[in-house]
């Protein structure tokens, strides 16, 4: 049986290492073209591209996949099972046709919430408790096609993008490995979604990352934690922008209430604990911080050099 991976970043790899691992034939893969990447703008390969030439597996990276040349490039590897995990295109119907056992996708969130590009992101900016991944069969629509079965993963308030993008791939490849036997001897459940319980998670733009000081702080703490380690947050300072990589559970102890007279955005003190800035409902503690042309920092380094002070206001 001949399977074709399909995947991007680091998300995808423990799928595709999973399957080589239990003795699967991956007979290609196809990722994203290289893309420039760093200052330096230097073409790097995808996750998944190392991942498959460590392997030896042949790879193909075509900028449309709908394009004829790219289908017949996936047909002449003559997939019976096509496997997708964050590859980042949608599979036009010539190669969803392809495989005679059709074509799986392991998604990032508990379908059909969340279907689209981000759903782990947004599952922690909007302070979701859980999360998880859905095997699915692909179909036409976007992350519409019928339910194989779910891995639920709870999200703590220590958790970030980062963390669970870590977590759901693994519970993503180990919910593969533990279908993929009772799919191919046709036993698997197809579960059709509910298209009234459906919600959309786009991919993140520059406008979703800016802090809106008027939100409460617990609201602050999640969409920081959900950009984090991939973008940060950013507000502006002195007319720059001015990241923040980090902000301090409002939960916690840590972040004093602040003065009702102060507008949201307001810096209120700046102490070794980091930087308390005005909310909307209170007050939150920025933690790790990167001003404009420097390094990220903690805070208290940020502090020693006595540039910001009380009274500041964060636009």
């Amino acid at each position: 049986m001949n399977i074709v991976f399909m995947g991007t970043p680091a998300f995808a790899v423990p799928s595709l290492e999973a399957l080589l691992k239990e003795g699967y034939n991956v007979v290609g893969v196809v990722t994203q073209p290289d893309r420039p990447q760093g200052r330096k703008k230097l073409l790097t390969p995808t996750m998944v591209k190392e991942a498959a030439l460590r392997h030896g597996l042949p790879v193909l990276q075509p900028q449309r996949l709908r394009a004829p040349e790219a289908v017949a490039e996936v047909a002449a590897l003559q997939p019976d099972l096509i496997v997708t995990a964050a590859y980042g295109q949608i599979l036009p119907k010539a190669v969803l046709d392809l495989p005679r056992y059709g074509c799986l996708n392991v998604h990032g969130s508990l379908l059909p919430k969340y279907r689209g590009g981000a759903p782990i992101q947004r599952s922690i900016i909007n302070g979701e408790k859980e999360t998880g991944i859905t095997l699915m069969y692909m179909a036409e629509g976007l992350d519409t096609g019928d339910m194989i079965a779910k891995s639920v993963v709870p999200i703590t308030d220590e958790d970030t993008a980062g963390t669970m993008f870590e977590k759901l791939s693994s519970a993503g490849a180990e919910l593969l490995i533990r279908q993929l036997p009772l799919i191919l001897d046709g036993k698997a459940e197809r579960i059709p979604q509910n298209e009234e319980e459906s919600s959309y998670a786009p991919n993140l733009s520059r406008a979703d990352e800016r802090i809106d000081w008027s939100a409460s702080s617990r609201d602050i703490f999640n969409r920081v934690r959900g950009l984090v380690p991939y973008s940060g947050g950013f507000t502006t300072w002195n007319g720059e922008v001015f990241k923040v990589w980090a902000v301090a559970n409002p939960a916690a102890k840590g972040a004093a209430a602040s003065s009702s007279g102060q507008a949201p955005g307001t810096v209120l003190d700046l102490s070794p604990a980091g930087i308390e800035v005005k909310t909307g409902d209170g007050s939150v503690l920025l933690t790790r911080v990167q001003p404009a042309g420097k390094k990220a920092m903690e805070a208290s380094e940020f502090i020693r050099g006595g540039v910001m002070k009380p009274g500041t206001v964060l636009s």
